[in-house]
């Protein structure tokens, strides 16, 4: 992963911890309306990928032990993984792309109600995405995916000052091609081409000669609406519409959209489809049910959105009707790290990644509540624009004081724990309860994220080797990590 210059390591913040009788008074343990339901608290664990689906996108019983451990710790909301919108191969991501999805999906449901003794709302995140393709060896790239054009032989001759490439047979071009250094194959390769060698072919809403990427805006809106009407008939609470990080709604969304057909160039036309889709959404499930929406405050990569534009977004979103707005930073592929020939660029090894989840290893600033002052800006924006929808921040929350100091301050209405959460699944229960010194700290290294970055099952440095002689407990598939944290001993009986 990316990391700043001159880069300073941060100790995690010291905490003090509230007794029970302070807690409850705290604006982080009120309840909080969000559009047709209501929150017990304003605790929120937003959307992880735990790499525990089946191949075919189904719930697993590793799924239903994850959410259940989370749901546990009772956080006034759950949000479920990016789960994909369409009936497309993504490996073991979940997906509500069809019907046959919706009886895991309610198995889901049930298990986090039961573990919360129903006082925990869940949320599934929706999510589409564009192909990318892992990195290519040089000698299959050339042999297999390039399509050989006579703009490469004119380019190759002028590179080399030989005329036989204009007519040489094709197998000796690719071949050539094949081992030929990299000054040569910037000469003869475009950008794209070039991309495609060293990091993978990447498909991008701006690739509007591609028919199923010039339809997008056709179809996305009826795709999303049936994933929207599975969530709600599985029996989740709201869907979180994902517009953010390095996928295709984001993309629409993004500064760098160029399209010329009105669904680029403009922020008038960039929010165009995200409000289509919303509607046709809102249209399927009602007024009756959440619908809410995670988008970048700050794309954080060369020519992309900056919190103005986001500003602008969140006002839209939130006059079009959605229920909440959780904000999120980065996450893009344009500056991502190279891969590694066989894999595919990963979208939070660049600048943005690191934004997205700053780790101890920081700036000046420090990675604990990095992203709330963007989160302040667009709730400051909305709030002008006469709107009280809620406005979830998140990115290194991790103490009690930390969190009330934010709703405190009008900075944000929720408070989002992801790595602190997976660290110790139990935070809110044992905070609210007085307990708040048991709490096990993420140290924010991003053991995690490293995991997530290999498409391993997702677990935390902190509890992954504890008591791995436990009868019965679930372990990675090389058998040296336990899926689940160990259960608290005081939980069982609250």
């Amino acid at each position: 992963m990316w990391h700043p210059e001159n880069p300073i390591r941060h100790q995690i913040p010291e905490a003090r911890w509230p007794e029970s009788e302070e807690a409850a008074k705290s604006l982080l343990f009120q309840p909080i309306g969000v559009g047709p339901v209501r929150l017990e608290s304003r605790t929120w664990v937003p959307a992880m990928v735990p790499w525990r689906a089946t191949d075919d996108g189904f719930v697993t019983r590793s799924n239903l032990d994850w959410y259940r451990r989370f749901a546990q710790g009772q956080p006034g909301a759950l949000v479920v993984e990016a789960t994909g919108v369409r009936d497309v191969a993504s490996g073991p991501l979940l997906r509500i792309g069809h019907d046959r999805y919706i009886p895991g999906l309610r198995e889901l449901v049930e298990t986090v109600r039961e573990a919360s003794h129903g006082r925990t709302r869940l949320f599934i995140q929706i999510i589409d995405f564009l192909s990318v393709k892992r990195r290519p060896d040089k000698t299959k790239f050339f042999e297999r995916f390039l399509a050989l054009t006579e703009g490469h032989r004119r380019a190759l001759t002028q590179a080399t000052g030989e005329a036989r490439w204009l007519d040489e047979g094709e197998r000796e071009v690719r071949s050539f091609l094949g081992t030929a250094p990299d000054a040569l194959l910037e000469s003869v390769l475009d950008e794209r081409e070039l991309e495609s060698l060293r990091f993978g072919y990447r498909e991008r809403v701006t690739d509007t000669s591609l028919p199923h990427v010039r339809d997008l805006p056709r179809v996305l809106p009826e795709i999303f609406a049936a994933a929207a009407r599975r969530a709600r008939e599985a029996g989740f609470d709201g869907v979180e519409l994902h517009y953010a990080h390095a996928y295709t709604m984001a993309s629409f969304l993004s500064a760098r959209n160029t399209r010329e057909d009105g669904y680029g160039g403009r922020r008038e036309n960039r929010v165009r489809l995200p409000l289509e889709v919303y509607r046709a959404v809102r249209e399927r499930v009602g007024d009756d049910y959440v619908v809410g929406v995670r988008f970048l405050g700050d794309e954080v990569i060369e020519g992309g959105n900056r919190v103005d534009d986001a500003s602008y977004f969140g006002v839209e979103f939130a006059r079009a009707g959605f229920d909440y707005l959780s904000i999120s930073k980065g996450g893009k592929f344009e500056d991502a790290k190279q891969p590694k020939v066989g894999q595919a660029v990963y979208p939070y090894t660049g600048r943005s990644g690191y934004e997205c989840m700053p780790t101890v290893i920081s700036d000046a600033r420090g990675p604990f509540s990095r992203s709330v002052p963007v989160v302040s800006e667009i709730k400051r924006a909305v709030s002008s624009a006469g709107f009280t929808t809620p406005l979830v921040a998140a990115g290194g929350i991790t103490t009690f004081e930390q969190a009330e100091r934010i709703l405190q301050s009008g900075e944000a209405d929720i408070a989002g724990f992801a790595r602190q959460a997976l660290a110790d699944p139990d935070w809110f229960l044992k905070v609210r309860l007085g307990l708040g010194t048991t709490v096990r700290r993420c140290t924010y290294t991003n053991y995690c994220e490293g995991l997530d970055q290999m498409h391993k099952q997702v677990t935390c440095k902190l509890w992954d080797h504890l008591d791995m002689d436990e009868q019965g407990i679930a372990l990675s598939r090389d058998g040296k990590r336990r899926l689940l944290p160990p259960r608290w001993k005081e939980e069982s009986d609250r």
